[in-house]
């Protein structure tokens, strides 16, 4: 992996989220000039995720700088993530917060709120401005594949295993993964994977374009430090507007929308140039 700093770990640098936040959830952010590394660093619990997970992810996503380019999300340890921290499934749950059981008690505006709270740790990571990463070591089982879903490409090490467990456990995918499974792999696949709750190894899932490439371990973090360089080095709003028209036609976008989306990129974009703005 390339240098990269921990927010605020440099003299006169501000937090941009708050460290006992970041602490709580079990989440690290570094810098790197227009690059930004989320790590989940949980590992004595397989980076497994808490509603406070959920609040620190939200949170960097709200505060990155308009300048960062490309955020990679990974794990410490041996895992990317093994999921939602089985805690949250006893009535208990976690250091005061209750398990998700207590949704159900709650009216329907608020479980709705609740659960699109839960959310918003996930959706900023598709935003076409970003260019995101997922770099997958070990398990991403339930949650940490949501988590890898949500970003743009995925790199695998070789000893990657992916599992949608939820409906093994009698509730469903609700951390926005189903929408980028079926992109994925269609919906055929995405109905076996998500129905039998097996798990996907690293060359099966480079087979069905579950994921963009594997590698070896070791050579994990190399790797997408040279795949985040190339798909950087293009001007960055051409970058930008060229991922917003890939989204575009991602979400469903009806051809003619398309061409028309299209055409007005390109003028903003030819505007830009004649008006030296790069």
């Amino acid at each position: 992996m390339s240098a990269a700093h921990p927010v605020g770990d440099r003299p006169g640098e501000p937090d941009l989220v708050a460290p006992d936040l970041l602490a709580r959830g079990g989440v690290a952010l570094a810098i790197d000039g227009a690059r930004a590394t989320v790590t989940l660093d949980r590992p004595d619990r397989l980076n497994a995720q808490t509603p406070d997970t959920w609040a620190a992810l939200a949170a960097i996503g709200e505060s990155l700088p308009a300048d960062i380019r490309a955020v990679v999300v990974r794990g410490t340890g041996r895992s990317f993530s093994a999921g939602l921290d089985r805690r949250l499934f006893t009535p208990e749950g976690i250091d005061g917060t209750p398990g998700i059981g207590h949704i159900a008690g709650l009216s329907d505006a608020d479980a709705d709120a609740t659960i699109a709270r839960y959310q918003e740790g996930f959706v900023w990571l598709r935003h076409p401005r970003l260019l995101t990463v997922a770099a997958v070591q070990g398990h991403a089982i339930g949650g940490g594949f949501q988590l890898a879903l949500a970003c743009d490409l995925r790199i695998a090490a070789d000893d990657a295993q992916f599992a949608m467990a939820e409906t093994m456990l009698g509730i469903v995918p609700d951390l926005g993964g189903t929408v980028p499974l079926v992109r994925a792999v269609g919906y055929a696949r995405a109905v076996e994977i998500c129905l039998s709750g097996r798990r996907v190894g690293a060359e099966e899932a480079l087979a069905i374009g579950l994921v963009q490439q594997v590698v070896p371990v070791s050579e994990l973090d190399a790797t997408v430090d040279a795949a985040v360089a190339a798909l950087t080095a293009a001007p960055p709003e051409a970058a930008r507007e060229t991922l917003g028209l890939l989204a575009g036609v991602a979400d469903g976008i009806d051809p003619a929308a398309a061409l028309a989306a299209e055409r007005a990129a390109q003028l903003r974009r030819l505007r830009s140039l004649a008006a030296g703005e790069g």
